[in-house]
C-alpha cells in the first residue's frame, strides 16, 4: 500500500535526527513567502544556537537554499544567515549533506529545480509542513499538521526543543523574529480565519522573546515600490465578476510586468483585494508566466469563511494544484484564456 501524506515522525524524533546530523540543508518552496522565509531562517538559526555557533559562520552546520524570485523584504530579515539562492537554470552545488529538511511544502512541483537534487536524498530528508496535499515520497520522515496556521507555528515548538528552552518565549530574538514573520504573514497579520487561541499565544510568546512587531510589519508590508502600485492598477483594471458575482477574477500578463517595471514578487496580496466586495466569496488571480511559445499560467485563489465557504483546495486539486481550504493555487501549461476556462469548469 503506498505511503500516505501524513505524519510518520514526532517532533522529538525529528529534533534528535537534526541534532545528530553534521551537515544540513534547509529547503522550501519556489518563490518563498513570509512563512517559507521565516521557517527556514528560524530553523538554521536554531540549529546554529544548539551547536553554539554563529548562523553566518563557516562552522554553522546548516544553511538555507532558495529558488525563484525572493521577496523584497528578504535582505532586511536574513541577518547574514547562511543562505544560497538559485535561479531556474543555475547549476546546484556538488554538496551532499547528511540531512535535508524541507519546510512549508512537500510537493515535488513546488521544489522547482531543487526537486532533482532532493530525489536521490529522499531517504535522508525530513518534511515539516501544514498543507493538506503533498507527495509522500519527498521525505522518509514527515510531520504534517494541517491545523497549523503556518509552518512557523510548528517550528516554534521544534526550535524550542533544539535550543533547550521550555517555551518559545525564551527563544533568542533572532529566532523569534522569523517565526513571528511566518505566523503573521500566513494569517494576514492575524485577521484570517486560521487565527486560533494557539496562534495568539505563540505570537505573544514571540513578542515576549523580543520581536519588534511594528518594525517587522513596516519591513514586510510598507516597503512597496511605485511599480507595485502600477501593477496593482493593471490587476484591478482586469477585474471581472462571474458565478453570479460570488467569484472575482483578475489577470496579469507578461506585458503588464514589462510596462510597469514590476517583478513577480510584487503581486503578493493582490488576490485578497476583491474579497472586500460583500458578495464575493472567492477571489482568483491568474498570472501569465513563461515564453509566448510555451505559456504557463499561475492561478492563486482565496476564499472567505462562513456557511457559504468555497473550498479552493478542492477546486485546485482538479487542476493539479492544492493548498488550504481558503488559500490554494495551481500552475497550468496553457494561456490565461484557457486557464480561466478550465478554472471555471473546476468550480462547476
Amino acid at each position: 500500500m503506498p505511503d500516505a501524506w501524513q505524519t510518520n515522525a514526532t517532533l522529538e524524533r525529528i529534533a534528535a535526527r537534526i541534532d545528530a546530523a553534521r551537515s544540513i540543508v534547509v529547503l522550501t518552496h519556489v518563490k518563498p513567502d513570509g512563512d517559507a522565509v521565516g521557517g527556514t531562517l528560524a530553523l538554521v538559526r536554531a540549529i546554529a544556537a544548539s551547536r553554539r555557533t554563529s548562523p553566518s559562520g563557516v562552522a554553522c552546520p546548516a544553511e538555507a537554499w532558495y529558488t525563484g524570485p525572493m521577496p523584497l523584504f528578504f535582505n532586511a530579515v536574513s541577518r547574514q544567515t547562511k543562505t544560497r539562492a538559485f535561479g531556474a537554470t543555475d547549476e546546484l552545488p556538488a554538496f551532499n549533506p547528511e540531512l535535508v529538511v524541507i519546510v512549508d511544502t512537500g510537493s515535488w512541483s513546488q521544489l522547482d529545480n531543487l526537486a532533482d537534487w532532493v530525489r536521490p536524498r529522499a531517504d535522508r530528508t525530513i518534511v515539516i509542513d501544514h498543507h493538506r496535499n503533498g507527495d509522500p515520497d519527498t521525505a522518509s520522515m514527515r510531520f504534517i499538521d494541517t491545523t497549523a496556521a503556518a509552518v512557523c507555528q510548528t517550528l516554534g515548538a521544534l526550535c524550542a526543543r533544539l535550543t533547550g528552552v521550555k517555551s518559545p518565549a525564551q527563544l533568542d530574538e533572532s529566532i523569534a523574529e522569523p517565526l513571528y514573520l511566518g505566523l503573521a504573514t500566513d494569517t494576514g497579520w492575524f485577521k484570517h480565519s486560521n487565527v486560533t487561541p494557539a496562534v495568539m499565544r505563540l505570537a505573544a510568546d514571540l513578542i515576549e522573546a523580543g520581536v519588534a512587531h511594528e518594525r517587522l510589519y513596516q519591513i514586510v508590508e510598507q516597503r512597496d515600490r511605485p511599480a507595485r502600485l502600477r501593477l496593482m492598477a493593471r490587476a484591478l483594471a482586469s477585474l471581472e465578476f462571474t458565478m453570479n458575482g460570488v467569484c472575482a477574477i483578475m489577470s496579469l500578463r507578461q506585458s503588464d510586468f514589462d510596462e510597469t517595471g514590476a517583478a513577480p514578487q510584487d503581486v503578493g496580496g493582490f488576490v485578497d483585494i476583491p474579497k472586500c466586495v460583500e458578495q464575493v466569496l472567492v477571489s482568483c488571480l491568474l498570472t501569465e508566466m513563461g515564453p509566448a511559445h510555451a505559456p504557463v499560467t499561475k492561478i492563486s485563489m482565496r476564499s472567505k469563511g462562513g456557511p457559504d465557504l468555497i473550498d479552493v483546495n478542492a477546486v485546485t486539486n482538479k487542476l493539479g494544484g492544492g493548498g488550504h481550504t481558503q488559500a490554494a493555487g495551481a500552475r497550468l501549461s496553457c494561456s490565461i484564456e484557457e486557464a480561466k476556462r478550465r478554472m471555471l469548469e473546476a468550480f462547476e
